[in-house]
């Protein structure tokens, strides 16, 4: 969740150098033997990164200073998020990594006293890891209404039992907000899921397997779970907010969650941009000419630098919509971002791959990672073709009216 007193503006272009400087000196000298993993062995490494962070009051920088954050806003994160996203290990290393920083902004608006102290406190503080449990695989990931994951009511308690899968960062997460259907008989069917906190030591809770990413298992919290819930039950406590609930939720979670993801989008092409431009000038062709002479290569530069700065600017203004009128007023803003950010991305690591040729395909640089990771982008969070179809539909309502 981001502040309502907003940090200092005319103190923002010296946070954002200070988060520049943290970033550039000491992630990216380590990002690519992390995400190479095993994840495990870093740790020790990352652990003295963060304290290093709180030290240079740079961590935590989306939650109040109350609660031990920077008190950025909406607008403000946006800035910060784009840096962090340079580094695959940026937004874990100051605790704004997703799904933490989504179930953060969950509990803040909608957890009981019990929760706050319980699980969201640690994570604020980073003792903990957190996952979010919605997507099953019998079912269409961009549609959160049809679920089979049950909760059944008994007394005090909760029954739960479904198969979940794409849970990123299951592994080593000390609880889970599983999305399930507790009132399968609701009129209306956005009333039939609620949100419930599952401690994942509990016995009912079976963590499947690490899913293989286009060959990749993934490390902690860079990968994505399966899992299943077999008579799992939690106390009636453990609910967030009111039963039947759980759609709305899940859309308060997602609004301000596809902000974060498109300027961590941004941060990574601005990273992928420079490693295409130094690959140019400096990898000679036959007669010691440098790529960068050559049109094509040119035209992706410059197709590339466009097509960042409008991402950009487009993101901003939609935080700033939102920040100034809530998320369900820039809905079709949202859809718009989530598609256009997406399609740019991959757009520039494929270019930064051409261009550095057999290289790009190794794993000697960043861009395969990116490459593998981010394909995702285009499907997770909605795909951009349901993006894409809700905002034409949106349009031409207009239109109706005029024959």
């Amino acid at each position: 969740m981001q502040s309502t007193q907003n940090f200092p503006q005319d103190e923002l272009p010296t946070l954002l150098e200070k988060y520049r400087q943290f970033v550039k000196n000491e992630l990216f000298q380590i990002d690519l033997a992390v995400v190479k993993g095993p994840f495990r062995s870093f740790l020790p490494l990352i652990e003295s990164l963060r304290s290093k962070a709180k030290i240079q009051g740079l961590f935590a920088p989306h939650l109040p200073k109350t609660e031990g954050g920077v008190g950025l806003n909406l607008v403000q994160f946006a800035h910060v998020s784009e840096i962090l996203g340079q580094s695959p290990i940026g937004h874990y290393v100051f605790n704004c990594n997703a799904p933490d920083i989504g179930n953060m902004e969950l509990l803040h608006l909608f957890g009981s006293e019990y929760q706050k102290e319980t699980w969201l406190k640690p994570l604020q503080e980073g003792k903990i890891r957190s996952c979010f449990a919605m997507t099953e695989p019998e079912h269409a990931g961009s549609n959160p209404v049809h679920l089979s994951t049950s909760a059944v009511r008994e007394e005090n308690f909760y029954r739960i039992n479904g198969h979940k899968w794409f849970t990123t960062a299951a592994d080593g997460a000390a609880f889970s907000i599983v999305m399930a259907v507790t009132n399968p008989n609701a009129e209306s069917p956005y009333q039939r899921a609620s949100m419930l906190i599952v401690p994942l030591d509990n016995p009912g809770y079976k963590h499947v397997r690490k899913i293989p990413i286009m060959g990749e298992a993934g490390e902690d919290y860079l990968s994505h779970s399966e899992v299943r819930f077999e008579d799992c039950i939690v106390p009636v406590s453990n609910l967030i907010g009111i039963e039947g609930h759980g759609f709305a939720l899940a859309q308060e979670r997602l609004g301000p969650g596809r902000i974060h993801h498109c300027m961590r989008w941004i941060g990574i092409c601005e990273r992928v941009f420079d490693m295409m431009c130094k690959r140019a000038i400096t990898r000679e062709l036959d007669f010691g000419k440098p790529l960068a002479e050559k049109q094509t290569i040119q035209n992706w530069i410059a197709e590339s630098r466009a097509e960042i700065k409008a991402s950009r600017l487009m993101v901003l203004d939609t935080a700033s919509k939102m920040q100034q009128f809530g998320a369900k007023e820039v809905r079709e803003d949202i859809s718009t971002i989530k598609f256009f950010v997406a399609d740019v991305l991959m757009k520039v690591i494929d270019r930064a791959i051409q261009v550095h040729g057999a290289l790009g395909i190794t794993d000697d640089t960043l861009l395969s990672f990116w490459y593998r990771h981010e394909r995702g982008a285009r499907i997770y969070d909605g795909p951009d073709e349901v993006h894409k179809s809700a905002l034409a539909k949106h349009i031409l309502k207009s239109y109706g009216n005029r024959r």
